[in-house]
């Protein structure tokens, strides 16, 4: 912005370097970078905000899909337990007639 202010400011045909650092220009050029700092800060503060946002979202669901997985191997570790106290193995059983 501020490189086409100085691009608009040259192609004025009474453009002087003088003029260049006349009060009233020197207040539209800091007026104008100033402007820009707020926008810029603005836009910067918003992308980062949704850009943390996104980082947690993305954290969380890390965080479910190992709590799912370990619930899993907990539930087929328990199924397994189960199986085993419901059907003893064979050598268990065995009888001598």
């Amino acid at each position: 912005m501020l490189a086409l202010a100085f691009l608009l400011y040259y192609i004025m045909p009474e453009f002087s370097i003088v003029k260049l650092f006349e009060p009233y220009s020197l207040m539209g050029i800091l007026a104008g970078i100033g402007i820009g700092l707020i926008f810029g800060g603005i836009v910067g503060y918003v992308s980062k905000g949704s850009a943390i946002k996104q980082e947690q979202q993305r954290k969380a669901y890390k965080q479910l899909v190992k709590e799912k997985e370990e619930l899993a191997r907990q539930a087929a570790e328990n199924a397994r337990v189960q199986q085993q106290t419901e059907f003893p193995s064979q050598d268990e059983n065995t009888q001598t007639y």
